[in-house]
């Protein structure tokens, strides 16, 4: 059961310190493409000195869920009991979408700067 939650406290961590890490940009973004717009919006940056400390937040948060749910054993001691097959095999599944959500919101500036040259 611990096992479990440190995962998900893991899987939870890195969405949120990638929501923050892109926050300076998809906001915006967002926000215009809901219609919203004004000249506020040129403020929203104010995460931007922040983002690779986020970023780098966010890599550490994916690899503990990665070590917990490739590198470690699912049993550690004799009489426990070991995760089923596929519960284990729908945290990595979590884990693979999480982490490609995350990456695309990380690279979201880049991408959305290539987009509109």
């Amino acid at each position: 059961m611990r096992s479990t939650w440190n995962i998900k406290a893991a899987l939870i961590g890195g969405v949120l310190a990638g929501i923050g890490a892109s926050a300076c940009c998809v906001g915006p973004l967002l926000l215009l493409s809901l219609g919203i717009g004004g000249a506020w919006i040129s403020h929203l940056t104010a995460f931007e000195p922040y983002r690779p400390a986020l970023i780098l937040l966010t890599v550490v948060f994916l690899f503990i869920g990665f070590r917990k749910l490739y590198l470690q054993p699912s049993c550690s001691a004799a009489g426990q009991i070991c995760q089923q097959n596929s519960a284990l095999r729908t945290r990595r599944i979590l884990f693979w979408i999480v982490t490609s959500l995350v990456l695309l919101l990380i690279a979201s500036p880049w991408l959305i700067a290539r987009f509109l040259q």
